[in-house]
């Protein structure tokens, strides 16, 4: 096929336009040039010149015509009608062409200051901590790596998500107003997408944070996101540092095998199910947990202390004054919480220790401290009694629940389960199978009515918990019915004047803020403490290890017990003392609980965590020791 002139012009024409705001340019500049030099021409090839100059050559005319086109003013002292008419039509296509001129580059500065609000300049920054996706997380997420950047110069968090930036930038300023040294980056892009990814600059991170989102396919888009990250061709030669949420524990493994190393996974409803389960069955738990996950205050750190090699755990956990020894981080780099007393700390091992921060757990060169053995008590018998729990509201996570309440709870316990949705006859069997210690009663009834709470006596429970209907309701109404639940409850126990140990579930941080209030027996879990914890294992990933020994019922937990276990009460005694008590059960002791400040939230209800050992405390009956214990 003979391909004509014409069409070989428009076809370059064509693609000369798809280029946008230049191609424009291109074309209006070559046709500016076209009428300049047609004037030039037409004033050299029949001698026009302006009245009483002699004629103008080929430059001098198209400068003039060139001038013109710039300015249209120029041609009001012009002399001569043959000049003034060949300057006239010089003019007027200056003007439809510098006009068009300004316009395509008014809209070309347009759409590139949009380009520039839209977020996909590349980010610069090293060192950072990049968050891929975009929930109600984000926020908490800040709040605590602002906390956690504070001796930091220039602390960088990257947020790349497919949300439009300013917006991003608007909600972050509305919930986090004073992030001090740290600098909050925003970029919109795909956060599966490893052209997006790039953007936020991951091979510059010192950390990466996936979020899930609400969708039914979360789990499969974080697991796209691992891939885009660690497969990618020009991904950096040393691991990355990744901590992401999956929602499902069928899609633990493949997850896994996406990430393998460098990824730490944080099982959402698996965690807030165990924690739900341990906080509801002891009051203060709620505080230990949130001040060890939170960065305002006490947090977990890992230190290798030399001159502790050769010495035992036992030894160990009295060498520092100020800070509080759990475990220690082996050769291998599994973590051991609560080791045998008698175990020998190795070279290269690490120790793992509560403490205000990573340059205060240092260990004591000199230690001076006397153990009160007078105060001592050595019975180590403790008696388990049946309780019984009352379970409101129902959705998947109610299966871990009740395994982990049946692995903690004494023989011949019971839970009462009550759901206004009716639980299958099958349902109930394979929640049930394989338990040991406790008797599950099922009632169908509206947990949202009072008269159906009264006819539960619900006071006479020693633990309650409240879940959301999240597999049957949206997230505002499920937490809707949680609500006007919990202030059944809160009611019927204030006008009881008992103190209920009520632990609740709210989907939405929103709805846990309004519904929150001042008592440590009251406590609300929600995807805060996910926050809480996913910011701890950015900061270091082997946190993740501690605290998935912590929330298990297997090994060495967090147990509040009666301080009459430990020592004799009524007389002043220091931290030592407790200490070396607990040891010898095996324990380590982490801190204790004053019953009377139970009820005083500026004293944190009572609750003390990593206190300095050579202060001495006068314990009555009724307070607790906060210790580290198989069970």
């Amino acid at each position: 096929m003979k391909v004509s002139f014409k069409d070989r012009i428009r076809y370059s024409f064509d693609n000369t336009m798809s280029r946008g705001a230049s191609g424009l340019i291109l074309w209006l500049g070559l046709l500016s040039l076209l009428v300049v030099v047609m004037a030039g021409v037409i004033i050299v090839m029949f001698g026009i010149a302006p009245a009483g100059e002699e004629s103008l050559d080929f430059v001098e005319g198209a400068w003039r015509s060139m001038m013109r086109t710039l300015d249209p003013g120029t041609m009001g002292g012009d002399q001569g009608w043959s000049f003034r008419i060949v300057e006239f039509f010089v003019t007027v296509g200056g003007i439809l062409i510098i006009s068009t001129l300004i316009g395509v580059i008014s809209n070309g500065i347009e759409a590139l200051l949009t380009n520039l609000r839209k977020g996909r300049s590349f980010v610069v920054e090293e060192n950072h901590t990049l968050i891929l996706g975009w929930s109600q997380k984000v926020f908490t997420l800040i709040s605590e790596l602002v906390i956690a950047n504070e001796n930091q110069k220039r602390g960088r968090i990257v947020i790349l998500a497919d949300k439009d930036k300013v917006e991003m930038d608007d909600e972050v300023r509305e919930r986090v107003p004073n992030t001090k040294s740290t600098k909050v980056i925003c970029r919109s892009g795909c956060p599966n997408d490893f052209k997006d990814i790039s953007i936020a600059n991951p091979k510059g991170s010192k950390s990466i944070i996936i979020l899930s989102n609400d969708d039914a396919t979360a789990d499969m888009q974080t697991i796209k996101t691992i891939l885009a990250i660690t497969n990618n061709t020009d991904r950096r030669e040393e691991a990355y540092h990744i901590v992401a949420e999956i929602k499902d524990e069928k899609n633990l493994e493949v997850t896994k095998m996406a990430g393998k190393d460098e990824v730490e996974l944080v099982l959402t409803d698996d965690i807030i199910a165990r924690i739900m389960t341990q906080t509801s069955r002891q009051s203060g738990l709620s505080v230990v947990y949130t001040e060890l996950m939170d960065f305002d205050g006490a947090e977990i750190y890992f230190n290798a202390e030399e001159v502790l090699e050769g010495k035992t755990y036992g030894e160990a956990i009295f060498a520092y004054k100020d800070s509080a020894v759990i475990g220690l981080q082996l050769k291998d780099k599994s973590v051991a919480i609560n080791p045998d007393m008698n175990y020998v700390i190795q070279k290269g091992e690490k120790v793992i220790a509560i403490s205000e921060d990573d340059d205060t757990l240092i260990a004591d060169k000199i230690s001076n401290y006397k153990v009160d053995d007078a105060v001592l008590v050595t019975d180590l018998h403790d008696k388990e009694i049946a309780d019984n729990t009352l379970l409101l509201g129902w959705n998947k996570r109610a299966y871990t629940i009740i395994k982990e309440m049946d692995s903690y709870s004494a023989k011949d316990s019971e839970l009462k389960v009550v759901s206004v949705y009716e639980i299958s006859t099958e349902e109930q069997k394979r929640v049930t199978a394989g338990l040991n210690n406790l008797k599950v009663e099922f009632v169908f009834a509206d947990t949202t009515s009072r008269g159906v709470l009264n006819s539960l006596d619900v006071i006479s429970f020693d633990h309650i918990l409240l879940l959301c209907y999240k597999d049957e309701l949206g997230m505002q109404e499920a937490d809707a019915h949680t609500l006007v639940t919990l202030l059944h409850l809160r009611s019927i126990s204030d006008a009881s004047g008992k103190v209920v140990n009520i632990v609740s579930e709210m989907l939405d941080i929103h709805n846990r803020e309004l519904a929150e209030i001042t008592k440590a027996d009251d406590f609300i879990v929600s995807d805060k403490l996910i926050s809480l914890l996913m910011t701890q294992v950015s900061e270091n990933k082997y946190l993740m290890r501690v605290f998935e020994i912590l929330f298990d019922a297997e090994g060495s937990e967090i147990y509040l017990k009666p301080v009459t276990r430990y020592i004799k009460t009524d007389t002043a005694v220091d931290f030592y003392t407790v200490l070396e008590s607990a040891r010898r059960k095996g324990e380590t002791a982490i801190g204790y609980r004053i019953s009377a400040e139970a009820f005083e939230s500026s004293k944190s209800y009572g609750v003390h965590v990593n206190p300095l050992k050579a202060e001495r405390v006068k314990f009555s009956n009724g307070d607790k020791i906060i210790v580290l214990a198989e069970d």
